[in-house]
Formats: C-alpha cells, sequence, structure tokens
C-alpha cells in the first residue's frame, strides 16, 4: 500500500484521525456498535477462511488452528500439530497473521499466534520541502495470542486464549508536530464444544471472544469497552460415506452472535454448509446475516496435497465497493 501525503502542518489531524477510525470505528465488523462506541473494533475483522466462506459460522467448526479467532475449544480436536499463515484483503487495508499449534493426547492442545492489521501509511510533507516526503505515519493494530484446549469429558472439550491487544500509531522520519500513540490492554476468549453420537455427530459451541479491560488511548476518560461477543452455534452431518469407502460428505452450520455485555445489539445469525470428499477437497458457501454493509453471502474452497493446505474465500457484499481491493481471505497451513 503506497502511502499517502500528508503535512506536518496538520499531522496532529491525521494521526488524530487514524486513531479514530482505526480504533474505535467499526470496518469490516461483525457487527455495527450502536449506541455506544467500541474500542478495538478490528477484533471482529473475520480472520481464516475457512469461517469467512461458510458465512462466518466456525463457533461449533473445529480441528485447524483457526479455532483460536473462533472458538478456542476447537483445537482440542485437532489430530496433528499445524502452522499456519493468514491474509485478508479489505477496505479499509489488509491484515496478517501467523499460528501454531502443537496438540498432545495427555496434555491437550498449545497455540500461539500474532496477528497485525495495517491500515496504510501516510507521508509526511514540510511546507518547505513541497510534496517531497520528509516521514510517514503507520496505524496500526496488533494481537498476540496464547491458547489452551482439551478434552475434559470425552465428548466435551474445552478451551481459553489470553490476548495482547494494542493499537499503535508511529511515525518516522521527520515527525515534528506529529503526535504518536500507543493503547494496549487484555483480553481473553473462553469457549466448549460438545459432541453428540458419532456415526452422523451433531456439535454444538459456546464462545465468549474478548472478554477484557477497556482499550485506553490517551486516558481513561476515553477508554473504550472491547467488542465482547457471545456466540452459539451448531455443526451437523448430513451426509457421511460409508465406513472405509470414499465418497461425498456434507455438514451445515449455523451460529446466532449477541453483544455480551453493555452494548445493546439485536442478535444476528449466520449459516454455512461444507461438502467435499475428505481432506482433499472442499467446497463452502454461507451467508452471514449482518446489521452492517458485510452483509451477505461467501463462497470459499479448500484444497490438502499430502501435510500442505491451502482454503481461500471470497464475500460478496455492499462494501466491495467501498476501497479498491477484493475481499479475499487465504489460509495457508503446514500440517506436522
Amino acid at each position: 500500500m503506497r502511502p499517502r501525503p500528508c503535512s506536518a502542518g496538520f499531522g496532529a489531524a491525521v494521526a488524530t484521525a487514524a486513531l479514530f477510525a482505526a480504533a474505535r470505528a467499526a470496518p469490516a465488523v461483525a457487527q455495527t456498535p450502536a449506541p455506544g462506541i467500541e474500542g478495538g473494533a478490528f477484533l471482529l475483522v473475520p480472520v481464516g477462511a475457512r469461517a469467512v466462506a461458510l458465512g462466518e459460522a466456525a463457533t461449533a467448526d473445529g480441528g485447524t488452528a483457526e479455532s483460536m479467532f473462533w472458538n478456542p475449544a476447537g483445537l482440542a480436536t485437532m489430530p496433528r500439530g499445524e502452522f499456519a499463515v493468514f491474509h485478508y484483503n479489505a477496505f479499509f487495508g489488509t491484515g496478517d497473521a501467523v499460528a501454531a499449534a502443537v496438540p498432545s493426547a495427555r496434555l491437550g492442545t498449545f497455540a500461539v499466534a500474532a496477528y497485525l492489521v495495517n491500515y496504510g501509511d501516510l507521508a509526511v510533507t514540510q511546507a518547505a520541502t513541497g510534496a517531497q516526503p520528509v516521514g510517514q505515519i503507520s496505524p496500526r493494530n496488533v494481537e498476540l495470542m496464547a491458547s489452551y484446549a482439551t478434552d475434559v469429558a470425552g465428548a466435551l472439550a474445552v478451551g481459553v486464549t489470553y490476548k495482547l491487544v494494542q493499537f499503535r500509531v508511529d511515525c518516522s522520519g521527520d515527525c515534528t508536530g506529529v503526535p504518536t500513540a500507543i493503547g494496549s490492554t487484555n483480553a481473553v476468549d473462553v469457549g466448549m464444544r460438545y459432541t453428540f453420537g458419532s456415526e452422523r455427530p451433531v456439535v454444538v459451541g459456546v464462545s465468549v471472544r474478548n472478554l477484557g479491560f477497556d482499550l485506553q488511548v490517551n486516558n481513561q476518560a476515553q477508554a473504550d469497552p472491547l467488542p465482547t461477543r457471545l456466540t452459539i452455534g451448531i455443526s451437523a452431518e448430513v451426509l457421511r460415506p460409508n465406513d472405509g469407502a470414499q465418497g461425498f460428505d456434507a455438514r451445515i452450520l449455523a451460529d446466532v452472535q449477541s453483544a455480551f455485555v453493555g452494548v445493546p445489539i439485536q442478535p444476528v445469525t449466520l449459516l454455512g454448509v461444507e461438502t467435499g470428499v475428505g481432506d482433499a477437497f472442499r467446497l463452502r458457501a454461507g451467508y452471514a446475516f449482518l446489521d452492517s454493509n458485510e452483509r451477505g453471502p461467501a463462497l470459499g474452497i479448500g484444497v490438502k496435497f499430502g501435510s500442505i493446505a491451502f482454503d481461500m474465500a471470497r464475500t460478496f457484499s455492499a462494501a466491495d465497493d467501498i476501497g479498491d481491493q477484493a475481499p479475499v481471505q487465504i489460509n495457508f497451513r503446514v500440517i506436522f
């Protein structure tokens, strides 16, 4: 993303605008905060091509490192270790994350991840130098995560994720008169999954995400609560090949999501379907009935060759008309 020019004379205004746009506004979030303001709205931007292709109905899903962003209990069903890279394009910028998860039959699953949202750069100019840049303003969001998940009683799995959340506006070069800012807070995600049956299993998942302290950038009076969300989901397998046979399977997923405390937001429904032949090829579709311009359908595919897996998703919504980047999510996973 190329730096956009701004003068140092109004650098303070630009940095302040960037701060409020990134830390307090809600670009492409799963819910529109109303009537109050929520901080760290980037936490609601969906991460993971599997979940996005399923209309964000991922609370009862599991088995990959992507569960860190949706329901940490899903990590308990990982059969093998995984290193994953996530990337997405959005009208406000880009997001990138890396994650590693290691399951143990006796100890449970441990996972770590780092997530960066890049809102683009602003080139700082001065009247004396004309349009020649003398510095650069860089607003970013950063999230560091550590998760643990385990089976508690056979069909029941639980998980928890600790998160360090940060918003920062950095400036490099000649930053005279251009303010910088750093705001940090701590939060947790907690979740559970319960599996009914084995022949055609039905999974029920519950997660509470972004439960933590207010995000404070300037002072306590301007601190904003995190966008805490309660989600209840179900996944049902409706088609399965006979034991030992190779064939198509299919499942449907549905989530209901609402604010956990504090913000009066109407619940939204998220729906997804998935079919394919084992892990070799997966076809996914979903619809997110959100209360924002991110409402709309999504499509995605997944392929796996040996220990390498690739997932891609594309959303279709009113937000597609904003910005110059197609809203695409990509996952690359190495299973070990």
